[in-house]
């Protein structure tokens, strides 16, 4: 049977490939960004089923999506929490309150909301899975990543608490932690955009397993590196 896939942050990057991914898999798409000029164009090129506009920040548009879903298809099987940003990346003494305000809610915040939202639903159908996308800053340290990373951090270890609260009706919480790809993220940052060799292809891909896993089966996190990256750590 098909499941009910909704995701964030799906007009481009890993949203985007992660819709295509479901979409090849037989699934039913719901895609959601801010713009919804984009997210259409996204939509028809990937074949997604719907395109909403929301904004992840705010708890009206979380409430909003929810009644759509249960009013077109009566369930969610798959939340893919993938929209984030970096917003300013830039040493912790140089941000503005409303720059580090607005990093954790679009990148911790959203997350949460998005969780919340749809727990009743998945609690009553007794099965589902929620998908948080992190960053490999969530476990590494770079200058300048330190308010992303704080953010990022916290969807891991958020992920795993609100695991152990749908353990008991059967539904799965995974947090995947991936590298750096080539998606804009780093020139909507301000920084230049990265030749990185890992591609939204395979986060989505990667996505795609954790939810076809069988229901006995959960991946507690899972971290994806592209294989030219080097790390020395601390």
């Amino acid at each position: 049977m098909s499941k009910i896939v909704l995701i964030t942050g799906a007009s481009s990057g890993y949203g985007k490939a992660t819709a295509k991914a479901f979409k090849d898999n037989g699934d039913i798409v719901i895609m959601t960004a801010r713009n919804l000029e984009k997210l259409e164009a996204a939509r028809a090129e990937v074949g997604g089923d719907l395109a909403v506009s929301m904004d992840v920040t705010k708890v009206e548009d979380w409430d909003n999506i929810v009644a759509l879903v249960k009013e077109k298809f009566g369930r969610l099987d798959v939340l893919v929490n993938n929209a984030g940003g970096g917003i300013t990346i830039k040493e912790v003494s140089e941000f503005t309150t409303d720059e580090i305000d607005s990093t954790i809610k679009l990148n911790l915040n959203s997350v949460i909301y998005g969780c919340r939202a749809f727990a009743d639903m998945m609690k009553q159908q007794k099965t589902g899975t929620m998908i948080n996308i992190s960053s490999v800053c969530a476990r590494q340290c770079w200058p300048t990543w330190s308010v992303y990373a704080a953010a990022k951090a916290g969807v891991l270890n958020f992920s795993k608490g609100m695991y152990l609260e749908m353990q008991p009706y059967n539904v799965r919480v995974t947090c995947v932690v991936p590298s750096s790809a080539s998606t804009g993220f780093q020139s909507a940052c301000g920084i230049g955009e990265t030749t990185d060799k890992l591609l939204p292809e395979d986060i989505a891909e990667t996505v795609l397993y954790v939810a076809n896993l069988p229901q006995r089966a959960v991946v507690e996190d899972v971290t994806v590196w592209g294989i030219d990256k080097q790390v020395n750590p601390l």
